[in-house]
C-alpha cells in the first residue's frame, strides 16, 4: 500500500490510496466499497488521545464512505496535533477525508499506475 506512493495531506492527516480488486470497465475494483486503515503513532499522544483520533476517523469515514471513490484502499496517518473537538471538528475531519480521497484518485496517472504486487512477509516469531 505504501509502496504505491499515492498520498495527499492537509493539516494533521495524511491519506494514502491504492486501487484494489480486479480491473473492470470503470477502473480497478469499481464496484467494491472503499476501505480504511488507520495509523496513529505514540508521537500523537497517550493511549486516550490516540484512541480518540481512531474513533473520530472511523466515524468520519463511515459517514463519507458512500461518497468516496469506490474500489480504493485508504490509510489515514495522523500527525501530532490536537484532536478537533465538537461537531465542527467532526465535520472538518469528514470533509478532509473526502477531499483528500478525491484529490488522490483524480490525479493524472493514478488509474494507469501499476499496483505493486504484495510481497510475502516472513511470519513473526514469538
Amino acid at each position: 500500500m505504501y509502496g504505491f506512493r499515492r498520498s495527499a495531506s492537509e493539516g494533521a492527516i495524511v491519506l494514502y490510496a491504492c486501487p484494489r480488486g480486479a480491473p473492470t470497465a470503470t477502473g480497478a475494483g469499481g464496484d467494491l466499497p472503499a476501505r480504511l486503515g488507520l495509523s496513529v503513532s505514540r508521537r500523537v499522544g497517550n493511549a486516550v488521545i490516540r484512541n480518540a483520533w481512531k474513533r473520530r476517523l472511523r466515524e468520519a469515514f463511515r459517514k463519507v464512505r458512500g461518497r468516496m471513490p469506490p474500489g480504493q484502499d485508504y490509510i489515514a496517518v495522523v500527525r501530532p496535533a490536537a484532536l478537533p473537538e465538537g461537531a465542527e471538528g467532526a465535520a472538518r475531519i469528514e470533509g478532509l477525508l473526502l477531499a483528500l480521497g478525491r484529490r488522490i484518485v483524480s490525479r493524472s496517472g493514478y488509474r494507469a499506475a501499476e499496483v505493486p504486487a504484495a510481497r510475502p512477509t516472513k511470519p513473526r516469531r514469538r
